[in-house]
């Protein structure tokens, strides 16, 4: 089967008559691109009308012919393009032996609307202008390429080039932890199907893109301005963030998806990599709004004073909206990463910067959110019109971008550590006391934290049902799908090194044992120093406790860094040094070995659900270890918790709230706009119907046509 990617493209009709066409070819295999891709040569970027990556036919493309007759010069086009796709695939050693390059390269010219005495399939310049003449051409294309396709699509798909790793020049071992690490970032090369989705497709309005952490949100979006920039050299996009240590890497990754792209650096006058509030010293989305706009602004200080340090941004930016003024556009994109943590405010106030196509890509992981808000539905945040119509939908309709798309696949963190945090995030495994027997034994019932909304949402991210049923009230087991979670992600180690808990009875214990671990992943695991994160649990209490462990880690000759105070805002990791931070400067950033010390924090107290995402987030900064450190009962609690999840081999048992038990938990909604959710009641309840005649005999299955029965099957995986 065909995976089609919309890109942007300048020929419509000829692309959708393209996807229609290999819609009705179910026999086929591979991807195709529509606009994409861009080859970056010595004269900037040349562009690709469409191209399909198939391991049967390797790599066709495609010229695409939107009026009624060929360009005189079409041979000299079609030579353009096959010369570039060749340059672009030599550059790679795998794909040629000796001279030879081994993957064939056809390109075709689709041209629906020209005379069909021009159709000629089998010429050495083909011209396609009818579907079977399609079917035609790729019988004259034969290639078996299973061994070498994955490397063909990391290669279209700008991956590989990219791809940026440590020198370990330290490595003595076969089987050290630096050793692991170096064949760790050799095996992620390709994007899948919805990342590829998320960076090309683009629409005219609101797009959301969501997904775990460690499914690849902050690289989709730099490869995905990288495109756009591309494509739109005149368009001013600016991307913004609430992690200030996100902006150079942003930077680094834009220049060399820009460069791998055009071969050119990108224009940094319509490129913004700017922090979502700002100052008079520093560049902000708000900061600039209030400026260009002539509207009062609030510097931090002022507005904390004002209003409290967790509601300044938000009734900052209800100050810009209430202004009451004609809001000139400042931009043609915006991307906004980490949008779990901005208010509805300042989404409206990004909306209100663009021009009239309104092209926001929000980008976000609700179990990240570190307050106790949830996440507001698009009908929430932009409202209706005055028929009542929502002035955002993001409904996914078939041959158009997606405006909805999610990240499913996780490629930083190992299985058991990304179900663990989940549990521990919405305290599946979670006891609190209840009362005493008469014996005056204590007892305990599970009590969960916060819970989806919607239950196939648990589905959506990755996890699969292996007993009972994801409904209400029903109890369910689920396991991680193993395409969502690879397996050389945690193979690389013994499960009880990939993650362990640790309960100390006082404070200096867990700073000698950390300084210990610390001191041996350096000294003997072949560690590099910034490949070590320390993540303290509570945010407010972060610089006084952590200065015993950095102050016994430099008796010992080796250097740290506390995020955001001893080293660049704008930069998290410094070189040869260990990472010390809080939770909000480590979010958006990754590390080999993650310590996560103080848990105890999370365990019980107010403001619970935010805990325990402080908890998940922390825990899913890791890409290979985990290691998570505290303090007396609390912290047993949050061990117990652990034990229970890997006891049952990393499973998730526990029964689904109903709606009535849903409302004394923190509730992560699925977003989903009013008109979606009366669709998806719609669909149910007819699906429902057609399932209750067939059981009573009211139709038989012989009465549904064979190609309905094949296409739900199909949609059933059975």
């Amino acid at each position: 089967m065909i995976n089609v990617i919309n890109g942007a493209t300048d020929k419509p009709v000829t692309s959708q008559t393209l996807r229609a066409w290999f819609g009705a070819l179910d026999e086929l295999e591979g991807t195709l691109y529509i606009g994409y891709p861009i080859i970056g040569t010595v004269d900037g970027a040349y562009e690709i009308d469409a191209l399909l990556v198939s391991p049967l036919y390797g790599v066709v493309a495609f010229t695409l012919i939107e009026g009624n007759e060929l360009p005189s010069d079409n041979e000299n086009i079609q030579d353009e393009c096959f010369n570039m796709l060749e340059a672009k695939l030599r550059q790679y050693k795998e794909l040629i032996e000796k001279r030879t390059l081994l993957v064939p390269i056809t390109v075709v010219t689709i041209a629906p609307v020209v005379n069909q005495a021009m159709d000629d399939p089998h010429s050495g310049y083909p011209v396609i202008t009818k579907e079977t003449s399609l079917v035609d051409m790729f019988s004259n294309i034969n290639w078996d390429g299973s061994e070498l396709y994955k490397k063909v699509v990391s290669v279209i798909q700008a991956v590989s080039r990219v791809k940026v790793t440590k020198k370990r020049t330290n490595i003595t071992k076969p089987d050290s932890k630096g050793a692991i690490l170096v064949k760790l970032d050799q095996s992620i090369t390709n994007l899948d199907s919805q990342q590829s989705k998320a960076v090309l497709e683009t629409v005219h309005g609101v797009q959301r893109i969501r997904g775990l952490a460690g499914s690849g949100k902050t690289i989709v979006l730099a490869r995905k301005i990288a495109y756009l920039h591309a494509k739109n050299r005149d368009w001013k996009i600016a991307v913004t963030f609430n992690t200030r240590s996100l902006k150079n890497q942003f930077i680094k990754l834009i220049t060399s998806f820009v460069y791998e792209q055009t071969s050119e650096i990108p224009d940094w006058d319509r490129i913004k990599i700017i922090h979502a509030w700002g100052s008079s010293k520093t560049e902000g989305v708000y900061y600039n709004a209030c400026i260009d706009n002539n509207i009062e602004y609030f510097d931090f200080g002022t507005a904390k004073d004002k209003y409290g340090a967790d509601k300044a941004f938000k009734h900052v930016c209800e100050r810009f909206l209430n202004a009451g003024k004609e809001i000139s556009p400042a931009y043609d994109l915006i991307l906004v990463d980490e949008a779990q943590d901005f208010s509805v405010e300042f989404l409206k106030l990004c909306y209100l910067l663009l021009d009239g196509n309104k092209r926001l890509v929000y980008a976000y992981d609700e179990l990240q959110t570190l307050n106790e808000s949830s996440m507001s539905s698009p009908e929430e945040i932009w409202g209706s019109d005055s028929n009542g119509k929502p002035l955002v939908s993001l409904i996914n309709n078939k041959d158009e971008p997606d405006r909805d798309i999610m990240l499913e696949k996780c490629y930083r963190n190992p299985g058991p550590v990304l179900t663990t945090a989940h549990a521990l995030g919405f305290g599946i495994y979670r006891e609190i006391l209840t009362g005493f027997g008469t014996d005056g034994k204590p007892f305990h019932a599970r009590q969960l934290v916060q819970m989806f909304d919607y239950a196939p949402l648990w589905e959506d991210i990755g996890y699969e049902v292996l007993d009972g049923e994801l409904k209400e009230g029903q109890a369910v087991v689920l396991k991680r799908k193993r395409d969502a979670s690879p397996e050389f992600l945690e193979n690389h180690s013994p499960i009880e090194d990939v993650i362990n808990f640790s309960v100390f009875s006082e404070k200096d214990a867990q700073t000698v044992a950390l300084v210990d671990a610390i001191e041996k992943n350096i000294r003997e695991d072949e560690l590099k120093p910034d490949d070590i994160m320390v993540i303290h649990s509570d945010p407010k209490t972060t610089r006084t406790a952590v200065a015993d462990a950095r102050n016994l880690l430099f008796k010992r000759g080796i250097s740290s860094t506390l995020a955001g105070v001893s080293g660049s805002p704008d930069d998290f990791f410094e070189e040869d040094s260990v990472m010390f931070t809080s939770i909000y400067r480590a979010k958006g950033n990754e590390a080999a070995m993650v310590y996560v010390i103080n848990a105890q924090y999370c365990a019980e107290g107010h403001g619970l659900g935010t805990k325990r995402n402080i908890l998940f987030t922390a825990m899913t900064r890791t890409k290979a270890w985990l290691r998570v450190f505290g303090i007396g009962g609390y912290m047993q609690m949050i061990k117990n918790e652990f034990e229970c999840v890997r006891d049952n081999n990393f499973e998730l048992h526990f029964k689904y709230p109903t709606d009535e038990e849903r409302k004394y938990l923190r509730v992560v909604n699925r977003d989903m706009t009013m008109q979606e959710k009366n669709r998806i009641s719609k669909r149910q309840n007819q699906l429902e119907e057609v399932v209750g005649e067939l059981l009573s005999g009211e139709i038989h299955k012989e009465d549904l046509s064979q190609d309905v029965l094949d296409k739900l099957r199909k949609a059933l995986g059975i």
